[in-house]
């Protein structure tokens, strides 16, 4: 019977509480002894070699030649969730998984409405037959949907409620990050998102994954946040999405914050001349909230930043500095009053 004390027990034995630390505890359990200095550097190198810790289909690592950050932390989720109930309080990171977790399917019900089952075609193992009666009428090849090029496109897809499975080629936007991706560290705009493999215009790349906030929580994070990025406290990536419903007479707000609780599109950055990827806010059937969703909307490169614009809203003296390097940046972020 192995000593409990002995360096290859507490090795063992640290394999499974390392990981839930965040980096500044888990530095000060490396500075204890040699073993737990050993397994703290490979949860490490584990952190640096997936943001996505196993939940997306494909790996996507952090690449830093710019300063000694090896990961940015946050708690990973491939789907938003509603705050307060389905928040996670904490979450393994770096674990030496005999196999990783896994995508989960099927994603969960956003707002408690049973999704009325749809006759796609899918369902009966016809995935090439006929559009699905889910889908969008007016959504173009290259997945975009309908909306302003220049603006947010729209798409429907289908949602848990229906008969057809993850397969279904109405889902696309469901099944995770299956472009290869890297989370690059720049010298002034910190960590950014690049394509690892070339996109074709179109290529569904990821989902803006994080808490959906009511508006007056928003607004209390957003004050928050405000004091904390002032002094290079926080990089906040809270957003704020406004859709004009049918009638012109009302306004659908859905606020996101991927600032603590979010997937690797809180790395996509911001550029004044629109950038590369195309917002489209995507409905499944039965479902009252839209979920925001990038699409590639030109060709891209493999090793070539993801961007899109924030928005056009007004340009705050005291904003955060904009790094783009766009013609025409006016040097400072676009902001709002959330």
């Amino acid at each position: 019977m192995r000593n409990p004390t002995t360096p290859g027990a507490v090795g063992e034995s640290a394999e499974l509480f390392l990981p839930w630390l965040p980096p500044r505890d888990l530095a000060d359990a490396a500075s204890a002894c040699r073993a737990l200095r050993a397994t703290a550097s490979a949860v490490t190198a584990r952190r640096a070699a997936d943001a996505a810790r196993g939940l997306e289909p494909v790996p996507i690592p952090f690449h830093n030649r710019v300063d000694s950050k090896p990961y940015a932390y946050f708690h990973y989720t491939p789907f938003s969730l509603i705050v307060p109930s389905s928040s996670p309080h904490a979450q393994p990171w770096g674990c030496a998984w005999a196999q990783p977790p896994g995508p989960t399917w099927p994603r969960p019900n956003l707002d408690g409405f049973p999704s009325a089952v749809c006759g796609c075609p899918c369902a009966a193992g016809e995935c090439g037959g006929p559009r699905c009666a889910c889908a969008d009428a007016e959504a173009d090849a290259a997945g975009s949907g309908s909306g302003s090029e220049a603006g947010i496109g729209s798409l429907r897809e289908c949602s848990d409620g229906c008969a057809c499975g993850p397969s279904c080629g109405n889902r696309r936007t469901q099944r995770g990050v299956a472009v290869r991706l890297r989370v690059v560290r720049h010298l002034q705009k910190g960590w950014g998102l690049h394509a690892a493999e070339a996109l074709g215009r179109g290529r569904f790349v990821c989902e803006y994954a994080g808490e959906f906030l009511t508006t007056e929580e928003a607004r209390r994070r957003q004050k928050l946040y405000d004091e904390l990025a002032s002094v290079g406290k926080l990089s906040p990536a809270l957003i704020v999405i406004r859709e004009h419903l049918p009638s012109g007479k009302a306004c659908l707000r859905v606020n996101i914050d991927a600032t603590k609780v979010a997937n690797v599109a809180r790395f996509i950055n911001h550029s004044c001349d629109g950038g590369n990827l195309q917002p489209v806010l995507v409905r499944s059937s039965g479902s009252l909230l839209p979920r925001l969703c990038f699409f590639a909307g030109r060709d891209i490169l493999e090793g070539e930043e993801l961007t899109f614009s924030y928005g056009d809203a007004r340009v705050r003296p005291k904003g955060l500095p904009c790094f783009c390097g766009s013609l025409g940046c006016p040097g400072v972020l676009p902001s709002e009053e959330t």
